[in-house]
């Protein structure tokens, strides 16, 4: 019976999955869960939707914590000042705690009061905006907040779209998660744009006020942070009662929120807006050919912009040190500027500068053509009309004058009549401020020039002027127009020739000097300079002083011309032809080339690269060039440590015998007390230098200098032709370095030319080179005595023939000789009286 009643039982398993799915199918009947899981289909799809619209290709956020802007590369001199930076927008870093908070507190007021309390993102802002953009049928206006700000302007682009404001959200909230509030701000304050070129509030402080953040006041303050708003409207004079109802607006704000007192509010509100049109001083902007030279080296080096690497000259934030002096380059200018002026003086108006349409546009072609001056109140203008008595001029500010026909009485060199007759509307001249709104006219010489000044100890450029002005030509004549040298190769020469046994008493034919040229050329007969023909026998010193190109050539074809070449181009001037025209200057070399090899020569022959940058930091401060560059270790320490001073270590190679170039330089010297730059005498500091006049004369030239400067200079005409028969470096290249050193070496204690080891210092007469005993040289720059310098075993022999023993002409000694018993004074009692050999 039991097992009967067991039989008719039947089992079920019921599995949980089974009933959640007999729970929804008996769900999904009621039409209210349908509709519920519609929506919440619509929503998942929604936001498939979105991430694949809207946040699938956004930037990480994390490239956030390692941004590196775009900065503005500084340029420092010689003392470590800020001179110059290169930039196309207005960049400065500061951390947020270099920040002041009342500045961060005014930007807080007038762009998200909320900020330490939001994730990110301003709902019932986001709210009212979609009203007013529902009810205005104007530009749609939005409730960023400063995070929502920082991801438009480091991630994303300002397109005007709600696209980009739903991806602007998305990252804002990304960003909340990833960075501290502190840290948010900091790129805020660091990046936005504020007009005027300036993205930063650091930039903008010194763009709007000339001030550095923490020296800003309190309506100071709220002004820039009113300039995210409108920051191209509310820096212009015209906008400036909206400005000002702004920003006290935000000093309002400011006191409820409770961050300034009502008093304070008060007084700032009282205050004028108080903008400088000035810019920025704090960095000097010298500019000029020294500064673009600089910028063209780095782009060269590093890229021009953040597409060119990491450390572009013009993103990359780089610090660069510079030899710049800025007293050498003032005098550089003014002396190279007043010499072209001496040369052009008295030949009449060289013509318009350029010229543009003169149409109703003229100011903004006037302003996009760079022209510009800085130059004794010059200026640059447009002729807009002209009648029979005056010319309307306008310049590149928006200024109009007038320049009266008296004012314009130049003669016009090039097809006579006046300067006034000759203008044209659209001619752009240069124009000198005469009273009120009247103007006279100014030239700008036709003739040009370059001039270096250099360092002989290292290189160093301290110096460089490559025309009038930059602005009228970029072309820099100091290192990219090639030059015949002229006589100033005439050094290097002898160089040569005293390494092929000759010495500075050898004596050479001033004479006719003629080579055959073959069948076709027949005979090549040298002169010297004007047509002189010789005049004798003469010492090389004598020859070099007196610039003579017969005994140049004759001593050049005694030794042959491919030492000479040699030696030209090892000292860096240039490959030349072994030609005997080329021991006269018929090569070309730039003024930086000659100079850098005088400078060499002033450093007994040892090898110098010119350049204008020490060394370059990234924006971290790590020398990244040169690549081998290392630190002086020790040189800053605060007290000595009974060390020797550390000293920098002699580098580069040895070029030309120390000898060699102290016997050259030695020579130079008497150049400038008894040859072609006389002139330069009355410096009255040891000095040495070489005259340069070309064939034409085309160009003429002076390099030389004192133990510690030398500089180096040429003019001419950018398309070569003759200066005119008159033109000769003595008399018109000297004067420009004597100008020049008359400011530049003002303070510089005078030291002499340091012979190396080996020298030895003879009296010789200086007509005949022989050896003299019993007389010694005198103060007089044209006595016969003089000491000369030999190399070891090549100086006068002794001899017993009394007309070799003494001077040709008896020079009475000048330098008050201690008397001696013996009636007799030996040369080693002469150099121990003066410490050595110098």
């Amino acid at each position: 019976m039991a097992a009967e009643t067991t039989s008719h039982f039947r089992y079920r398993l019921h599995r949980d999955s089974n009933a959640v799915l007999t729970w929804f199918r008996t769900m999904w009947l009621r039409r209210w869960f349908r509709w519920l899981g519609y929506l919440v289909l619509t929503g998942l799809l929604g936001l498939v939707l979105i991430w694949a619209i809207f946040a699938r290709d956004l930037p990480s956020v994390e490239q956030l914590r390692d941004y590196e802007p775009p900065l503005p590369t500084m340029v420092r001199d010689a003392e470590g000042k800020p001179v110059h930076s290169y930039a196309r927008e207005r960049r400065v870093q500061l951390e947020y705690s270099e920040y002041p908070q009342l500045l961060v507190r005014a930007f807080l007021a007038a762009e998200d009061k909320t900020f330490f309390s939001h994730g990110g993102i301003d709902y019932p802002g986001i709210a009212t905006a979609i009203v007013t953009n529902m009810t205005n049928s104007g530009r749609p206006v939005g409730a960023s907040t400063i995070t929502q700000q920082v991801a438009k302007n480091l991630l994303l682009t300002n397109e005007l779209s709600y696209r980009r404001k739903i991806r602007e959200l998305i990252l804002a909230r990304r960003i909340e998660g990833a960075l501290t509030k502190e840290q948010i701000l900091e790129l805020y304050l660091n990046e936005i744009p504020l007009g005027r070129r300036a993205f930063g509030v650091q930039a903008a402080s010194r763009a709007y006020f000339d001030k550095d953040v923490d020296q800003l006041a309190l309506h100071e303050m709220a002004f820039l942070a009113i300039l995210p708003k409108a920051p191209e409207k509310y820096g212009r004079a015209r906008f400036e009662a909206d400005a000002l109802a702004r920003r006290n607006f935000v000093l309002g704000s400011m006191a409820e929120n409770g961050w300034i007192t009502p008093a304070q509010r008060d007084a700032a509100r009282a205050m004028p807006l108080g903008l400088t049109s000035s810019g920025n001083t704090a960095v000097a902007q010298v500019g000029g050919y020294y500064m673009e030279e600089v910028r063209r080296q780095l782009i060269a080096q590093f890229g021009e912009t953040a597409e060119d690497g990491p450390h572009s000259a013009y993103a990359g934030g780089l610090w660069v040190r510079t030899p710049y002096d800025g007293k050498m380059q003032a005098a550089a200018t003014s002396a190279l500027r007043k010499g072209l002026q001496r040369y052009d003086a008295g030949k009449g108006w060289s013509g318009p500068i350029a010229t543009i349409e003169a149409d109703d546009q003229w100011q903004s072609r006037l302003a996009s053509s760079f022209i510009g001056i800085d130059y004794d109140g010059w200026r640059v203008a447009a002729v807009l009309s002209k009648s029979a008595g005056e010319a309307r001029i306008g310049f590149a500010n928006g200024d109009t004058g007038r320049l009266p026909a008296g004012a314009a009485t130049l003669g016009y060199r090039k097809t006579g009549g006046s300067a006034f007759s000759a203008m044209r509307p659209g001619d752009l001249i240069v124009v000198k401020a005469s009273g009120g709104d009247t103007y006279a006219l100014r030239n700008i010489p036709e003739v040009s020039g370059g001039f270096i000044a250099e360092s002989p100890h290292s290189g160093r450029i301290f110096a460089m002027q490559g025309g009038f002005d930059v602005r009228l030509s970029p072309f820099n004549r100091a290192t990219q127009a090639e030059r015949q040298p002229g006589s100033t190769i005439k050094p290097f020469v002898y160089a040569a020739a005293l390494d092929n046994g000759m010495t500075p008493a050898t004596m050479i034919v001033d004479g006719s000097f003629c080579v055959y040229q073959g069948a076709r050329f027949g005979n090549k007969c040298f002169r010297n300079f004007g047509g002189a023909g010789g005049s004798g026998e003469h010492t090389m010193r004598w020859g070099l002083e007196q610039s003579r190109n017969l005994m140049t050539v004759r001593a050049a074809s005694q030794i042959g011309m491919e030492p000479i070449v040699d030696m030209i181009q090892t000292m860096g001037i240039g490959k030349h032809e072994p030609y005997l025209s080329t021991a006269l200057g018929a090569g070309s070399t730039t003024v930086e080339k000659i100079t850098n090899a005088y400078a060499m020569l002033a450093n007994h022959g040892r090898e110098l690269k010119p350049r204008v940058i020490d060394y370059v930091q990234d924006r971290r401060g790590k020398v990244i060039f040169p690549a081998k560059w290392k630190p002086c270790d020790g040189c800053n320490k605060k007290d000595w440590d009974g060390r020797p001073m550390p000293r920098f270590a002699k580098s580069g190679k040895q070029l030309m015998d120390p000898l060699t170039a102290y016997q050259v330089v030695h020579m130079l010297e008497g150049v400038v007390q008894r040859g072609t730059a006389v002139r330069l005498r009355d410096l009255d500091v040891p000095l040495f230098g070489k005259t340069g006049t070309t064939s034409g004369p085309n160009d003429v030239w002076f390099v030389g200098g004192t133990p510690d400067v030398i500089a180096g200079m040429y003019i001419g005409f950018d398309q070569p032709r003759s200066m005119g028969g008159y033109a000769q470096g003595g008399s018109l290249a000297a004067p420009i370095f004597k100008d020049f050193a008359l400011v530049a070496l003002d303070d510089r204690q005078p030291i002499p030319f340091a012979a190396p080891k080996g020298i030895r210092m003879v009296r010789i007469d200086r007509q005949s080179g022989r050896r003299v005993y019993g007389s010694w040289p005198g103060n007089d720059p044209k006595a016969s005595i003089i000491w000369e310098a030999f190399k070891p075993e090549s100086e006068p022999r002794r001899t017993i023939r009394e007309e070799e023993i003494k001077p040709a002409k008896a020079a009475k000694r000048q330098d008050a000789p201690v008397q001696q018993g013996n009636g007799g004074r030996s040369d080693n009692d002469f150099l121990e009286d003066r410490g050595g050999i110098i």
